[in-house]
Formats: C-alpha cells, sequence, structure tokens
C-alpha cells in the first residue's frame, strides 16, 4: 500500500491514497449495524464483562485529521465537519460525556493517541495487524469495497476476469487495487497511474476502457463535475480482506479497555436510534455497494 509510510499510519481510502478495505457482503453492516443491547447505566460502565471502579467519563478526547472528505474536514468557514466528526459527538452523547474533537496531521495521530494525548482516534484508520501492536481498535464501523466503473456507452461485458480479458483496466500504482487485478484479472491489460485520479482521468479521456478503485472515490467522482457525468459502476462489490483491509475502526489506546467499551456500547446504541444510517445518508448519498 502507499500513502502513509510512517509506522503508525495504515493507510485508509483518500483522494489520492490507497485505499484499506473489508470482507465479502459483511460490507452491509453499514446499514444493518451488529448486534444490539440494552444501554448501561451512564455511571456503572462495564468493561469487557467486568465492572469497573473507574469513574464515569466527563469528557471524551477524540483527534481526527482536516482534509478527508466526506469523513473529516473543514468546511468554507473553517469549521471541523464531516462523517466521522458528527459519528463522534453522536458517541459522545451516547456516553454522556462531552466532545473535545481536534485537528492533528495524518502522521502524527496514532504517535499522539500513544503518547496519551487523546482517547480515541477516528479518522478512518483501517484495522491492520501492524496497528494492532501499537494501538487497539473499536468494532469495525465503515466498510467500502473496490469496485470497477466505466464509461455508460460500454457494453454490458460480465465483469469477471473471463468478462474483461483484453480490456484496458486503469488503476493507481502500488494501490491494493493493482494487487488485486495483477491477480485476478491477470489477462486484462493493466494500465498504471500515479493516482487514482489520473487512473480516472485515463478513462474519461479512452485511454482505458474501466478503472478499478476504492467504490466511494468512484461514487463521488461519477456524481461530481470532474467525470462529466461521463461513467457509471459496475461488477462488484469486492471486498477481499487480505487486499482491502478489515474495514474502519476508532483507534484506541491498548491500556484503556474502558474506553473501547464505552465506545463500542455507544455505537451500537447509535445504530439501533437510526442516527448512524442518518449519517450515512447525509454524507454519502451515492451508494457504493
Amino acid at each position: 500500500m502507499t500513502g502513509h509510510a510512517a509506522s503508525l499510519a495504515p493507510t485508509r481510502p483518500r483522494r489520492g491514497r490507497s485505499a484499506a478495505w473489508r470482507t465479502v457482503l459483511a460490507a452491509l453492516a453499514i446499514a444493518c449495524g451488529a448486534g444490539l443491547w440494552p444501554p448501561a447505566p451512564l455511571g456503572a460502565q462495564e468493561v469487557d464483562g467486568a465492572a469497573t471502579t473507574q469513574p464515569r467519563r466527563v469528557v471524551v478526547r477524540f483527534l481526527t485529521e482536516g482534509d478527508y472528505p466526506p469523513f473529516n474536514y473543514l468546511d468554507e468557514e473553517g469549521v471541523l465537519t464531516g462523517f466521522n466528526v458528527d459519528l463522534a459527538r453522536a458517541l459522545c452523547n451516547e456516553i454522556g460525556a462531552a466532545c473535545d474533537i481536534r485537528v492533528r496531521p495524518w502522521d502524527e495521530l496514532l504517535l499522539a493517541l500513544k503518547r496519551g494525548d487523546a482517547d480515541a482516534v477516528i479518522a478512518g484508520h483501517a484495522v491492520t495487524p501492524q496497528a494492532l501492536t501499537q494501538v487497539d481498535f473499536t468494532d469495525r464501523y465503515f466498510f467500502t469495497p473496490g469496485r470497477f466503473a466505466t464509461k455508460i456507452e460500454t457494453e454490458k461485458d460480465e465483469i469477471s476476469p473471463e468478462g474483461l480479458d483484453g480490456q484496458t483496466i486503469a488503476v493507481a500504482r502500488g494501490s491494493p487495487h493493482e494487487a488485486y487485478l495483477k491477480t485476478f484479472f491477470r489477462d486484462s491489460r493493466i494500465q498504471l497511474y500515479e493516482t487514482p485520479d489520473l487512473a480516472r482521468e485515463a478513462l474519461l479521456q479512452g485511454k482505458a476502457d474501466y478503472v478499478f478503485d476504492d467504490g466511494v472515490g468512484l461514487a463521488f467522482w461519477i456524481n461530481g463535475t470532474l467525470s462529466r457525468r461521463c461513467c457509471e459502476l459496475r461488477g462488484g462489490p469486492y471486498l477481499e480482506p487480505r487486499y482491502f483491509g478489515d474495514g474502519l475502526a476508532i483507534a484506541v489506546p491498548r491500556n484503556d479497555p474502558q474506553i473501547k467499551s464505552l465506545i463500542n456500547d455507544a455505537l451500537h446504541r447509535v445504530r439501533a436510534s437510526g442516527r448512524f444510517e442518518e449519517l450515512v445518508s447525509r454524507y454519502f448519498p451515492h451508494r457504493v455497494f
């Protein structure tokens, strides 16, 4: 994977950066939620099944970054907003704590968490074996597939290794999407570009028959002005964890099981209330599954 090379900075979906993703059809949990249970009393939370004597959290300190729309970004007035930001606020509301959400550069987020500068990081981190050696993670809260896109007028071939035999597919160099194509679509003509944006531009200019990229990025591109309404998603979704990761989660310290328990419980209640799906619909109006 490319993008964040620091040892504590696993990759994730973003414009111009490689994507990190999740497993088959479990991605539908984004709308359905996970198993639900009644909320625990705020003054008597349990940690991993055992009662804790730690005091109730008065404030939960979140870190994120400000240049990853629609997950977290600064709007035209310089106000921090986005799916992750509103989700963090919803979680704090369920926990019964104030929210302190601050912005740090991507490469500093997990390092700051390890130093104790925050209680949690909500910035679109993928759960990877490398990251798990340094920090812990909550339950997954978002899954994004790899997808193919092509021009609307393209003949509707079967989107499979056989169906795309000999077809030209544009993809970002060094990305998990390139690795996936080279493993499963070896009879296609794979054209490498330095960024996902350049790969999409190759499709737009007719230099490629298809582009293979992350579903969120492609959905926003297709429905935005840069695509000139040229294209549509075809086939998929592709969610092989070996290539696309094991979902996005909130990073928490390894030595603070209470905050993990509190956030997981709050995540389940946000899903049960319908608030989670409301946020998904607001920030991801174009479905990627």
